[in-house]
This record gives structure tokens, C-alpha cells and sequence, in this order.
């Protein structure tokens, strides 16, 4: 089964050389939408994901085949979405464009995309210890001790990324410790988090 996805980063950009890519390509079904890469939730994706995995459940073979990959989005979130496609079984094709050519979830494009998810993962793991070594060897106090942790930070660095507002970020993040264990943090802490890793990293930097 071929599942095809479709994505215009604009409402003025147009879809149609997408589709009719698309329909040339002989896929069964089209989800489009028209959002930009930034943004964290892409509702008709996540129902071709969907779809794609129902199908693959039931033991068919699927593959998810869109214009170019650009289409999925960039850097982490593309790396996310191949390695959630592999643990599913679900295959990838692009029709023009760098990695153009089907893909089988045990390729070496799966194996890359993955790769790179866990290496940037990584990095603002060891930007963030090393920022936090920084500020105890100076006797500086992260702000927000009790209530924020490295994943915390990590995970706020990445959605700051993302361009989202701090109201946006802090209630994706979740608090794992304390007497507020399982509530959001407010804005003004993930400010503070925010704002003392910055310092942090710039003096570690000099």
C-alpha cells in the first residue's frame, strides 16, 4: 500500500505539483495540508503515520512516499519521524530531491536519519552538562533548581528552537521532581532555565 503526503509551508503556496506527483506515483491515498515545518503538530501527517502503521499492522507492506523530503521537515524532527516509521515497519519513498528513491526501514537512509536524531539529542545533552559544570565551578545556582532538571532544559532548548512563545514551551514540559511532580513549570521559570544556560554557555564559550 502507497500512502502519499503532501505539505505547502504557506496557505499561498500551492499544492498542486505535489499532487500531481503524487497521483502519477500511484499512491492509494493523499493526506495534504498546508503548515509550516516549525510547527510541532502536523495533523494530516500524523494521520497518514497513522494509517500507514494500521495498515503495516494488519501485514500489509506500506510505504509513505511524498514530493521530496523537505515535505517531512528538518534536521531532529525528520530524524524522529524515520526512526518512529522504522520501529513500524513502514517504508519511505521520495520522488525527486537528494534522497529521491524508495526506502526500506532497514536501509541505510533509516539507519542516517536515526543516527542523526540521536547525535543532536546528544549534543544538547553535553552543551547542558557542560553549562551546568560551568555555573556550580563559579557557585552559580541554575535558576529553578527545584523544579527543573538537564532533560528538562534539553527538551526547552529544543522547542525554543521551534520558535515557540515561553507559555507554549512550558506547557510542553512536565516536572519529574518535588512537591510539584507532574505539573507544568510557569513561564517565568523556563525563562530563568532559559536565561541561565545562555549565561552559562556564552562564559563556558570565552
Amino acid at each position: 500500500m502507497r500512502i502519499g503526503y503532501a505539505r505547502a509551508s504557506t496557505v499561498r503556496q500551492s499544492l498542486d505539483t505535489q499532487l500531481d506527483a503524487l497521483k502519477a506515483a500511484s499512491v492509494t491515498r493523499v493526506f495534504a495540508e498546508k503548515i509550516s515545518t516549525r510547527a510541532l503538530v502536523r495533523p494530516e501527517l500524523e494521520r497518514a503515520v497513522a494509517l500507514a502503521a494500521e495498515m503495516r499492522a494488519s501485514g500489509l507492506a506500506v510505504t509513505l512516499v511524498m514530493h521530496e523530503h523537505k515535505r517531512l521537515g528538518r534536521g531532529i524532527e525528520l530524524a524522529a519521524l524515520a526512526e518512529q516509521l522504522r520501529a513500524a515497519g513502514i517504508g519511505l519513498e521520495f520522488l525527486p530531491g537528494e534522497l529521491q528513491g524508495g526506502h526500506a526501514p532497514s536501509g541505510i537512509v533509516f539507519t542516517v536519519l536515526t543516527a542523526l536524531s540521536g547525535m543532536e539529542r546528544e549534543y544538547i545533552r553535553d552543551r547542558t552538562l557542560e553549562g551546568h559544570e560551568s555555573a556550580r565551578t563559579r557557585g552559580k545556582t541554575i535558576g529553578g533548581a527545584t523544579v527543573t532538571d538537564d532533560a528538562m532544559l534539553s527538551m526547552a532548548l529544543h522547542l525554543r528552537g521551534q520558535n515557540l512563545s515561553l507559555r507554549d514551551i512550558a506547557a510542553r514540559l512536565v516536572i519529574t521532581k518535588g512537591k510539584t511532580k507532574g505539573h507544568h513549570p510557569s513561564p517565568a521559570t523556563v525563562l530563568r532555565m532559559l536565561r541561565d544556560h545562555d549565561e552559562t554557555a556564552g562564559a563556558s564559550a570565552v
